[in-house]
Protein backbone atom coordinates (compact mmCIF):
# COMPACT_ATOMS: atom_id res chain seq x y z
CA UNK A 1 0.00 0.00 0.00
CA UNK A 2 1.50 3.00 -0.91
CA UNK A 3 1.07 6.68 1.29
CA UNK A 4 2.36 9.83 0.82
CA UNK A 5 3.38 11.99 3.49
CA UNK A 6 5.26 15.70 3.18
CA UNK A 7 8.36 17.42 4.22
CA UNK A 8 10.39 19.79 3.15
CA UNK A 9 14.13 21.08 2.53
CA UNK A 10 16.45 24.15 2.78
CA UNK A 11 18.43 25.33 -0.01
CA UNK A 12 19.92 29.12 0.75
CA UNK A 13 17.16 30.42 2.61
CA UNK A 14 14.08 29.10 0.63
CA UNK A 15 12.74 25.49 1.08
CA UNK A 16 11.34 23.21 -1.37
CA UNK A 17 8.42 20.63 -0.41
CA UNK A 18 9.47 17.67 -0.42
CA UNK A 19 7.17 14.26 -1.06
CA UNK A 20 7.79 11.04 0.74
CA UNK A 21 6.43 8.25 -1.11
CA UNK A 22 6.06 4.85 1.47
CA UNK A 23 5.85 1.02 0.29
CA UNK A 24 5.45 -1.43 2.70
CA UNK A 25 4.95 -5.35 0.76
CA UNK A 26 6.63 -8.56 0.58
CA UNK A 27 9.58 -9.22 1.45
CA UNK A 28 12.85 -8.25 4.03
CA UNK A 29 15.12 -5.18 2.72
CA UNK A 30 14.55 -1.12 3.04
CA UNK A 31 15.55 0.77 0.30
CA UNK A 32 15.40 4.68 0.54
CA UNK A 33 16.03 6.37 -2.79
CA UNK A 34 15.82 10.24 -4.21
CA UNK A 35 19.41 11.04 -3.54
CA UNK A 36 19.29 10.59 0.21
CA UNK A 37 22.86 11.55 2.23
CA UNK A 38 24.44 9.59 5.02
CA UNK A 39 22.43 11.35 7.61
CA UNK A 40 18.97 10.06 5.43
CA UNK A 41 20.38 6.65 4.80
CA UNK A 42 20.78 6.15 8.48
CA UNK A 43 17.29 7.04 9.06
CA UNK A 44 16.19 3.53 9.38
CA UNK A 45 17.74 2.66 12.49
CA UNK A 46 16.66 5.82 14.33
CA UNK A 47 13.14 5.48 13.21
CA UNK A 48 12.95 1.44 14.24
CA UNK A 49 14.08 2.35 17.34
CA UNK A 50 11.31 4.89 18.35
CA UNK A 51 8.94 3.22 16.68
CA UNK A 52 9.48 0.40 18.86
CA UNK A 53 10.05 2.38 22.38
CA UNK A 54 6.39 4.00 21.37
CA UNK A 55 4.76 1.13 21.81
CA UNK A 56 4.14 0.43 17.81
CA UNK A 57 4.46 -1.82 15.50
CA UNK A 58 7.72 -1.88 12.91
CA UNK A 59 7.13 -3.81 9.91
CA UNK A 60 9.42 -6.68 9.25
CA UNK A 61 8.78 -6.55 5.39
CA UNK A 62 10.49 -4.95 2.23
CA UNK A 63 10.00 -1.04 2.33
CA UNK A 64 10.54 1.21 -0.14
CA UNK A 65 10.93 5.25 0.66
CA UNK A 66 11.14 7.50 -2.28
CA UNK A 67 12.03 11.51 -1.56
CA UNK A 68 10.65 13.54 -4.54
CA UNK A 69 11.58 15.55 -6.12
CA UNK A 70 14.62 12.58 -6.93
CA UNK A 71 17.00 14.81 -8.39
CA UNK A 72 17.50 17.16 -5.36
CA UNK A 73 19.67 15.75 -2.84
CA UNK A 74 18.05 15.13 0.35
CA UNK A 75 20.20 16.54 3.68
CA UNK A 76 20.04 15.89 7.35
CA UNK A 77 17.87 14.08 9.73
CA UNK A 78 14.92 16.40 9.34
CA UNK A 79 13.04 13.55 7.25
CA UNK A 80 13.03 10.86 10.04
CA UNK A 81 9.57 11.75 11.16
CA UNK A 82 7.63 12.08 7.80
CA UNK A 83 9.12 8.65 7.29
CA UNK A 84 8.13 7.82 10.28
CA UNK A 85 4.86 8.26 9.55
CA UNK A 86 4.60 7.66 5.88
CA UNK A 87 5.65 3.39 7.43
CA UNK A 88 2.89 3.42 10.01
CA UNK A 89 0.21 4.93 7.70
CA UNK A 90 1.78 1.88 5.13
CA UNK A 91 1.26 -0.74 7.58
CA UNK A 92 -2.48 0.24 9.18
CA UNK A 93 -1.48 1.76 12.31
CA UNK A 94 -2.57 5.16 11.30
CA UNK A 95 -5.28 6.74 9.03
CA UNK A 96 -4.16 8.72 6.53
CA UNK A 97 -6.79 11.16 5.92
CA UNK A 98 -4.58 14.24 7.47
CA UNK A 99 -1.44 13.44 5.58
CA UNK A 100 -2.13 15.67 2.74
CA UNK A 101 -2.93 18.60 4.95
CA UNK A 102 0.53 19.04 6.97
CA UNK A 103 3.98 19.08 6.30
CA UNK A 104 5.84 16.68 8.91
CA UNK A 105 8.94 17.40 10.03
CA UNK A 106 11.72 16.52 13.02
CA UNK A 107 14.33 14.34 13.82
CA UNK A 108 13.87 10.61 15.97
CA UNK A 109 15.46 9.99 19.18
CA UNK A 110 15.52 6.30 19.65
CA UNK A 111 13.08 6.76 22.71
CA UNK A 112 10.70 8.42 20.05
CA UNK A 113 11.33 11.83 21.24
CA UNK A 114 11.52 14.85 18.73
CA UNK A 115 14.56 17.23 18.45
CA UNK A 116 14.81 20.28 16.65
CA UNK A 117 15.64 21.17 13.51
CA UNK A 118 17.51 24.23 11.52
CA UNK A 119 15.23 26.47 8.72
CA UNK A 120 11.51 26.22 10.23
CA UNK A 121 11.00 29.87 9.47
CA UNK A 122 10.87 28.94 5.41
CA UNK A 123 9.84 26.25 5.49
CA UNK A 124 6.70 27.48 7.27
CA UNK A 125 6.29 29.93 4.79
CA UNK A 126 6.86 27.57 1.81
CA UNK A 127 4.22 25.36 3.56
CA UNK A 128 2.03 28.53 3.74
CA UNK A 129 2.49 29.51 0.15
CA UNK A 130 1.55 25.49 -0.68
CA UNK A 131 -1.32 25.35 0.44
CA UNK A 132 -0.73 22.77 3.21
CA UNK A 133 -3.49 23.44 6.56
CA UNK A 134 -0.80 22.97 8.94
CA UNK A 135 2.87 21.57 9.87
CA UNK A 136 3.59 19.41 12.60
CA UNK A 137 7.03 19.69 13.87
CA UNK A 138 8.97 19.70 17.18
CA UNK A 139 7.89 21.82 20.21
CA UNK A 140 11.31 23.62 20.34
CA UNK A 141 10.61 25.28 16.63
CA UNK A 142 7.02 26.25 17.32
CA UNK A 143 7.42 29.62 18.36
CA UNK A 144 9.45 30.23 15.14
CA UNK A 145 6.56 28.59 12.71
CA UNK A 146 3.83 30.30 14.76
CA UNK A 147 5.12 33.92 13.33
CA UNK A 148 3.63 32.59 10.36
CA UNK A 149 0.17 33.59 9.97
CA UNK A 150 -2.49 31.55 8.29
CA UNK A 151 -0.89 28.34 8.68
CA UNK A 152 -1.56 25.54 11.86
CA UNK A 153 1.64 25.01 13.77
CA UNK A 154 0.90 21.87 15.96
CA UNK A 155 3.66 21.40 18.35
CA UNK A 156 4.49 17.64 19.38
CA UNK A 157 7.30 16.05 22.13
CA UNK A 158 7.39 12.83 20.91
CA UNK A 159 5.87 10.32 18.03
CA UNK A 160 3.11 9.14 20.07
CA UNK A 161 1.76 12.31 19.56
CA UNK A 162 1.96 12.56 16.27
CA UNK A 163 0.27 9.61 15.58
CA UNK A 164 -2.97 10.03 18.32
CA UNK A 165 -3.50 13.64 16.38
CA UNK A 166 -3.40 11.88 12.94
CA UNK A 167 -5.72 9.56 13.94
CA UNK A 168 -7.86 11.71 15.56
CA UNK A 169 -7.80 10.76 18.88
CA UNK A 170 -5.86 13.78 20.22
CA UNK A 171 -6.32 17.56 20.23
CA UNK A 172 -3.92 19.71 19.76
CA UNK A 173 -3.95 23.37 20.04
CA UNK A 174 -2.28 25.02 17.30
CA UNK A 175 0.52 27.17 19.21
CA UNK A 176 -0.20 30.86 18.54
CA UNK A 177 2.05 34.11 19.05
CA UNK A 178 1.09 37.72 18.72
CA UNK A 179 3.37 39.15 16.26
CA UNK A 180 2.82 43.02 16.77
CA UNK A 181 3.32 42.84 20.54
CA UNK A 182 6.31 40.77 19.85
CA UNK A 183 8.04 42.77 17.56
CA UNK A 184 7.03 46.41 19.28
CA UNK A 185 8.06 45.24 22.52
CA UNK A 186 11.49 44.04 21.93
CA UNK A 187 12.62 46.48 18.95
CA UNK A 188 14.63 48.47 21.52
CA UNK A 189 16.21 45.96 23.84
CA UNK A 190 19.44 46.53 23.93
CA UNK A 191 22.36 46.56 26.49
CA UNK A 192 24.79 49.34 25.65
CA UNK A 193 24.04 52.38 25.07
CA UNK A 194 25.66 55.64 23.71
CA UNK A 195 25.78 57.23 26.74
CA UNK A 196 28.29 54.90 28.28
CA UNK A 197 30.48 56.66 26.12
CA UNK A 198 32.77 59.69 27.75
CA UNK A 199 33.88 62.17 25.38
CA UNK A 200 34.48 61.01 21.63
CA UNK A 201 32.19 63.54 20.28
CA UNK A 202 33.93 63.47 17.10
CA UNK A 203 33.48 59.86 16.88
CA UNK A 204 30.07 59.84 17.78
CA UNK A 205 29.69 62.64 15.42
CA UNK A 206 30.83 59.75 12.44
CA UNK A 207 28.66 57.08 13.62
CA UNK A 208 25.43 59.06 13.33
CA UNK A 209 26.41 59.71 9.83
CA UNK A 210 27.87 56.40 9.24
CA UNK A 211 24.09 55.05 10.60
CA UNK A 212 21.98 57.85 8.96
CA UNK A 213 23.66 56.71 5.41
CA UNK A 214 24.34 53.21 5.89
CA UNK A 215 28.08 54.00 5.26
CA UNK A 216 30.96 51.58 6.17
CA UNK A 217 33.92 52.64 8.97
CA UNK A 218 37.48 52.18 9.67
CA UNK A 219 38.23 53.12 13.70
CA UNK A 220 41.95 54.00 13.75
CA UNK A 221 43.74 54.85 16.56
CA UNK A 222 45.92 53.05 19.82
CA UNK A 223 45.01 50.53 21.93
CA UNK A 224 42.00 51.88 24.67
CA UNK A 225 41.15 54.75 23.13
CA UNK A 226 37.42 53.23 22.67
CA UNK A 227 37.44 51.57 19.23
CA UNK A 228 35.85 48.52 20.32
CA UNK A 229 33.31 49.98 22.78
CA UNK A 230 32.09 52.80 19.98
CA UNK A 231 31.49 50.01 17.47
CA UNK A 232 29.11 47.77 19.77
CA UNK A 233 27.16 50.58 20.31
CA UNK A 234 26.61 51.25 16.42
CA UNK A 235 22.85 48.62 16.01
CA UNK A 236 21.78 51.11 19.07
CA UNK A 237 21.58 54.53 16.93
CA UNK A 238 20.11 51.79 13.79
CA UNK A 239 16.81 52.61 12.92
CA UNK A 240 14.70 49.29 14.24
CA UNK A 241 13.93 46.63 12.21
CA UNK A 242 10.73 46.41 10.09
CA UNK A 243 8.74 43.37 9.75
CA UNK A 244 10.18 42.52 6.29
CA UNK A 245 13.44 42.64 7.12
CA UNK A 246 13.12 41.12 10.75
CA UNK A 247 11.55 37.98 8.62
CA UNK A 248 15.14 38.29 6.00
CA UNK A 249 17.06 37.95 9.07
CA UNK A 250 15.40 35.52 11.25
CA UNK A 251 15.47 33.25 7.85
CA UNK A 252 19.10 33.18 7.94
CA UNK A 253 19.56 32.53 11.36
CA UNK A 254 17.25 30.16 11.61
CA UNK A 255 18.59 28.23 8.08
CA UNK A 256 22.29 28.36 9.95
CA UNK A 257 20.70 26.56 13.09
CA UNK A 258 21.63 30.03 15.57
CA UNK A 259 17.72 30.93 15.90
CA UNK A 260 16.89 29.99 19.88
CA UNK A 261 14.00 28.62 21.28
CA UNK A 262 12.75 31.18 22.81
CA UNK A 263 13.39 33.67 20.17
CA UNK A 264 10.57 33.45 17.47
CA UNK A 265 11.65 36.27 15.45
CA UNK A 266 14.56 38.64 15.65
CA UNK A 267 13.44 42.04 16.74
CA UNK A 268 16.63 43.33 16.62
CA UNK A 269 19.78 44.24 13.75
CA UNK A 270 22.28 41.78 14.57
CA UNK A 271 26.24 42.67 15.00
CA UNK A 272 28.64 39.77 14.41
CA UNK A 273 31.95 40.28 15.50
CA UNK A 274 34.29 37.01 13.84
CA UNK A 275 37.85 36.29 15.56
CA UNK A 276 40.23 37.25 12.90
CA UNK A 277 41.57 33.92 12.18
CA UNK A 278 38.18 33.24 10.56
CA UNK A 279 38.50 31.28 7.13
CA UNK A 280 37.06 32.42 3.93
CA UNK A 281 34.14 30.22 4.18
CA UNK A 282 33.07 31.20 7.44
CA UNK A 283 33.01 34.49 6.33
CA UNK A 284 31.23 34.41 3.12
CA UNK A 285 29.14 31.05 3.45
CA UNK A 286 29.78 27.76 1.95
CA UNK A 287 31.00 24.41 2.61
CA UNK A 288 30.29 21.02 1.49
CA UNK A 289 26.82 21.34 2.54
CA UNK A 290 26.37 25.14 2.25
CA UNK A 291 25.76 27.37 5.01
CA UNK A 292 25.48 31.20 5.22
CA UNK A 293 28.84 32.91 6.33
CA UNK A 294 29.23 35.95 8.44
CA UNK A 295 28.67 38.42 6.18
CA UNK A 296 25.08 36.96 5.71
CA UNK A 297 24.42 36.30 9.66
CA UNK A 298 24.76 39.90 9.93
CA UNK A 299 22.48 40.67 6.83
CA UNK A 300 20.56 43.75 7.77
CA UNK A 301 23.07 44.54 10.95
CA UNK A 302 26.51 45.32 11.46
CA UNK A 303 29.76 42.97 10.92
CA UNK A 304 32.86 44.52 13.02
CA UNK A 305 36.13 43.44 12.29
CA UNK A 306 38.45 44.07 15.70
CA UNK A 307 42.14 44.20 14.72
CA UNK A 308 41.60 44.42 10.89
CA UNK A 309 45.34 43.53 9.69
CA UNK A 310 45.23 40.39 11.26
CA UNK A 311 42.89 38.83 9.30
CA UNK A 312 44.20 36.62 6.49
CA UNK A 313 44.34 38.90 3.43
CA UNK A 314 42.07 36.32 1.51
CA UNK A 315 39.51 36.77 3.78
CA UNK A 316 39.44 40.77 3.34
CA UNK A 317 39.46 40.15 -0.34
CA UNK A 318 36.09 37.48 -0.56
CA UNK A 319 34.13 40.82 1.35
CA UNK A 320 34.81 42.65 -1.71
CA UNK A 321 32.29 42.00 -3.95
CA UNK A 322 29.55 41.33 -1.49
CA UNK A 323 30.08 45.30 -0.08
CA UNK A 324 28.94 46.38 -3.48
CA UNK A 325 26.31 44.18 -5.07
CA UNK A 326 24.95 43.08 -0.81
CA UNK A 327 24.49 39.67 -1.72
CA UNK A 328 26.69 36.76 -2.21
CA UNK A 329 26.60 33.92 -4.47
CA UNK A 330 27.53 30.69 -3.59
CA UNK A 331 28.65 28.05 -6.40
CA UNK A 332 28.83 24.25 -6.37
CA UNK A 333 28.67 21.68 -9.03
CA UNK A 334 25.65 20.42 -8.72
CA UNK A 335 23.72 23.82 -7.09
CA UNK A 336 24.24 27.36 -6.93
CA UNK A 337 22.87 29.11 -3.86
CA UNK A 338 22.18 32.99 -3.17
CA UNK A 339 22.66 34.43 -0.15
CA UNK A 340 21.87 38.10 1.37
CA UNK A 341 24.45 40.43 2.85
CA UNK A 342 23.31 43.85 3.26
CA UNK A 343 25.65 44.36 6.03
CA UNK A 344 27.24 47.29 7.41
CA UNK A 345 31.40 47.12 7.71
CA UNK A 346 32.71 48.62 10.57
CA UNK A 347 36.40 47.89 11.07
CA UNK A 348 39.04 48.93 13.82
CA UNK A 349 42.87 48.91 14.13
CA UNK A 350 45.65 50.17 15.76
CA UNK A 351 48.10 52.30 13.61
CA UNK A 352 51.34 49.97 13.49
CA UNK A 353 52.16 47.39 15.39
CA UNK A 354 52.83 48.77 18.58
CA UNK A 355 49.76 50.69 18.79
CA UNK A 356 51.38 54.23 18.91
CA UNK A 357 51.90 55.91 15.78
CA UNK A 358 50.64 59.43 15.16
CA UNK A 359 49.94 59.23 19.04
CA UNK A 360 49.71 62.59 20.70
CA UNK A 361 52.00 61.66 23.99
CA UNK A 362 53.59 58.10 24.15
CA UNK A 363 56.23 57.26 20.96
CA UNK A 364 55.72 55.05 18.54
CA UNK A 365 58.76 52.36 18.49
CA UNK A 366 57.71 51.24 14.97
CA UNK A 367 60.19 52.12 11.64
CA UNK A 368 58.20 54.01 9.00
CA UNK A 369 59.17 50.66 7.10
CA UNK A 370 57.10 48.76 9.56
CA UNK A 371 54.27 51.28 9.68
CA UNK A 372 54.11 50.88 6.04
CA UNK A 373 53.82 46.92 5.92
CA UNK A 374 51.21 46.62 8.02
CA UNK A 375 48.67 49.22 7.05
CA UNK A 376 49.51 47.60 3.20
CA UNK A 377 47.67 44.42 4.89
CA UNK A 378 44.82 45.88 3.47
CA UNK A 379 44.43 46.50 0.19
CA UNK A 380 43.63 49.66 -1.71
CA UNK A 381 40.41 48.58 -3.02
CA UNK A 382 39.19 47.25 -0.24
CA UNK A 383 39.58 51.02 1.54
CA UNK A 384 37.51 52.17 -0.75
CA UNK A 385 34.80 50.50 -0.05
CA UNK A 386 35.16 52.01 3.30
CA UNK A 387 33.11 55.17 3.23
CA UNK A 388 34.63 56.76 6.47
CA UNK A 389 38.06 56.79 7.84
CA UNK A 390 38.31 58.27 11.43
CA UNK A 391 41.15 58.06 13.71
CA UNK A 392 40.22 57.41 17.18
CA UNK A 393 42.31 59.40 20.23
CA UNK A 394 42.54 58.63 23.48
CA UNK A 395 40.34 60.05 26.16
CA UNK A 396 41.46 62.88 28.18
CA UNK A 397 40.42 62.22 32.12
CA UNK A 398 38.66 65.06 32.29
CA UNK A 399 36.15 63.91 30.11
CA UNK A 400 36.37 60.45 31.77
CA UNK A 401 35.62 61.99 35.33
CA UNK A 402 33.11 64.87 34.13
CA UNK A 403 29.83 63.76 35.55
CA UNK A 404 28.11 65.44 32.74
CA UNK A 405 25.62 62.82 30.96
CA UNK A 406 26.21 61.96 27.41
CA UNK A 407 23.28 61.83 24.87
CA UNK A 408 22.24 58.82 25.01
CA UNK A 409 21.21 56.11 21.81
CA UNK A 410 17.40 56.77 21.49
CA UNK A 411 18.24 60.57 20.49
CA UNK A 412 20.31 59.96 18.29
CA UNK A 413 18.32 57.04 16.44
CA UNK A 414 16.01 59.42 16.10
CA UNK A 415 18.31 61.79 14.32
CA UNK A 416 18.85 58.70 11.82
CA UNK A 417 15.54 57.74 11.50
CA UNK A 418 14.54 61.16 9.96
CA UNK A 419 17.53 61.09 8.08
CA UNK A 420 16.64 57.49 6.72
CA UNK A 421 12.51 59.13 6.00
CA UNK A 422 14.28 61.92 3.64
CA UNK A 423 16.33 59.36 1.52
CA UNK A 424 13.17 56.72 1.26
CA UNK A 425 11.08 59.23 0.03
CA UNK A 426 13.78 60.12 -2.53
CA UNK A 427 14.54 55.97 -3.49
CA UNK A 428 10.99 55.36 -4.00
CA UNK A 429 11.31 54.83 -7.74
CA UNK A 430 14.37 52.83 -7.04
CA UNK A 431 13.37 49.01 -4.94
CA UNK A 432 17.18 48.08 -4.50
CA UNK A 433 18.56 51.22 -3.20
CA UNK A 434 17.30 52.28 0.58
CA UNK A 435 20.01 54.78 1.77
CA UNK A 436 22.69 56.78 0.19
CA UNK A 437 25.31 54.17 0.69
CA UNK A 438 23.81 51.90 -1.69
CA UNK A 439 23.59 54.31 -4.71
CA UNK A 440 25.00 53.24 -7.95
CA UNK A 441 27.72 55.13 -9.45
CA UNK A 442 25.40 56.59 -12.27
CA UNK A 443 23.00 57.24 -9.47
CA UNK A 444 25.09 58.71 -7.54
CA UNK A 445 26.03 61.23 -10.23
CA UNK A 446 22.93 62.19 -10.49
CA UNK A 447 21.48 62.89 -6.97
CA UNK A 448 24.51 64.22 -6.08
CA UNK A 449 25.51 67.23 -8.55
CA UNK A 450 27.11 69.95 -7.07
CA UNK A 451 27.85 73.15 -8.06
CA UNK A 452 31.36 75.08 -9.23
CA UNK A 453 32.82 75.85 -5.40
CA UNK A 454 32.33 72.55 -4.31
CA UNK A 455 34.06 70.99 -7.55
CA UNK A 456 36.93 73.40 -7.34
CA UNK A 457 37.40 72.09 -3.35
CA UNK A 458 36.40 68.30 -4.26
CA UNK A 459 39.42 68.42 -7.12
CA UNK A 460 42.06 70.12 -4.66
CA UNK A 461 40.85 67.04 -2.54
CA UNK A 462 41.18 64.77 -5.20
CA UNK A 463 44.27 66.25 -6.23
CA UNK A 464 46.40 66.32 -2.88
CA UNK A 465 45.01 62.89 -1.32
CA UNK A 466 45.45 61.12 -4.91
CA UNK A 467 41.79 59.36 -4.54
CA UNK A 468 40.68 57.26 -7.30
CA UNK A 469 37.32 57.24 -8.34
CA UNK A 470 35.22 55.01 -6.01
CA UNK A 471 36.68 57.40 -3.53
CA UNK A 472 35.62 60.25 -5.05
CA UNK A 473 32.02 58.49 -5.33
CA UNK A 474 32.00 57.67 -1.38
CA UNK A 475 32.95 61.43 -0.82
CA UNK A 476 29.26 62.69 -2.25
CA UNK A 477 27.61 60.06 -1.05
CA UNK A 478 28.79 60.98 2.93
CA UNK A 479 28.49 64.56 1.68
CA UNK A 480 24.88 64.27 0.57
CA UNK A 481 23.91 62.08 4.02
CA UNK A 482 25.94 64.81 6.13
CA UNK A 483 23.32 67.45 4.22
CA UNK A 484 20.48 64.94 4.62
CA UNK A 485 21.21 65.14 8.29
CA UNK A 486 20.87 69.27 8.12
CA UNK A 487 17.69 68.89 5.61
CA UNK A 488 19.58 70.83 2.84
CA UNK A 489 18.19 69.94 -0.72
CA UNK A 490 21.88 70.47 -1.78
CA UNK A 491 25.33 69.60 -0.97
CA UNK A 492 27.24 72.66 0.46
CA UNK A 493 31.33 73.29 1.05
CA UNK A 494 31.02 72.18 4.92
CA UNK A 495 29.12 69.01 3.63
CA UNK A 496 32.00 68.19 1.59
CA UNK A 497 34.71 69.43 3.75
CA UNK A 498 33.52 67.06 6.58
CA UNK A 499 33.18 64.27 3.96
CA UNK A 500 36.64 64.24 3.06
CA UNK A 501 38.19 64.58 6.39
CA UNK A 502 37.09 60.87 6.87
CA UNK A 503 39.48 59.51 4.56
CA UNK A 504 41.96 59.47 7.11
CA UNK A 505 43.85 56.54 5.30
CA UNK A 506 44.54 58.36 1.91
CA UNK A 507 46.76 60.63 3.89
CA UNK A 508 50.36 61.25 3.41
CA UNK A 509 50.75 60.97 7.52
CA UNK A 510 49.14 57.45 7.46
CA UNK A 511 52.35 55.89 5.47
CA UNK A 512 51.61 57.17 1.81
CA UNK A 513 49.24 54.89 -0.36
CA UNK A 514 49.19 51.35 -0.60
Amino acid sequence: MLNKTYCSAVYGIEACTITVEVVVSTGLHYYIVGLPDNAVKESLRRIESAITSCQLHMPRQKIVVNLAPADIRKEGSSYDLSIAIGILASSGQLTNELLEQYLILGELSLDGSIKPIRGVLPIALQALNDGFKGIILPQQNAQEAAIVAGIDVIAVENLTEVVQFLNNSKSIPPTKVDIQSLFHTETNKYDVDFADVRGQENIKRALEIAAAGGHNVILIGPPGAGKTMLAKRLPTVLPPLNMIESLETTKIHSVSGNLKAKDALLTIRPFRSPHHTISDVAMVGGGSNPQPGEISLSHHGVLFLDELPEFKRSVLEVMRQPLESRSITISRAKLTIDYPASFMLIAAMNPCPCGYFNHPEKECICGSNTVQRYLSKISGPLLDRIDLHVEVTPVLFDELSASDSSENSLTVRNRVIQTRLIQKQRFESYPDVHCNAHMSTKLTRDICQIGEPQKKLLKTAIDRLNLSARAYDRILKVARTIADMENSPTIENHHLAEAIQYRNLDRETWGGKF
